[in-house]
């Protein structure tokens, strides 16, 4: 029985955590609480610095661009792909 409850609980775990991330983010117009929350390894220091660069450089022309970013890897950039978005719909 208490196998059952752990491994319910851990599967709650698992699905909720992946809600934190559900949806696309637009990071030419997302504030830095929005993309830290829906940026996997993207903190709110990482989430200023993607806006100060934006400010600085204007609205990011590709998804790939936020690589030029300090702090943001390609590691990063390889597990968010899907979840970013550019466009202003």
């Amino acid at each position: 029985m208490k196998f059952i409850k752990t491994t319910l609980l851990a599967i709650i775990f698992t699905l909720i955590t992946g809600v934190a991330y559900a949806g696309p983010v637009n990071i030419n117009t997302a504030n830095a609480e929005n993309l830290a929350m829906n940026i996997k390894g993207v903190g709110k220091k990482k989430a200023e610095a993607i806006i100060s660069y934006r400010d600085t450089h204007g609205p990011f022309k590709s998804v790939d661009e936020i690589g030029k970013v300090k702090g943001i890897g390609p590691k990063i950039l390889q597990k968010n792909r899907e979840n970013l978005l550019i466009s202003s719909n």
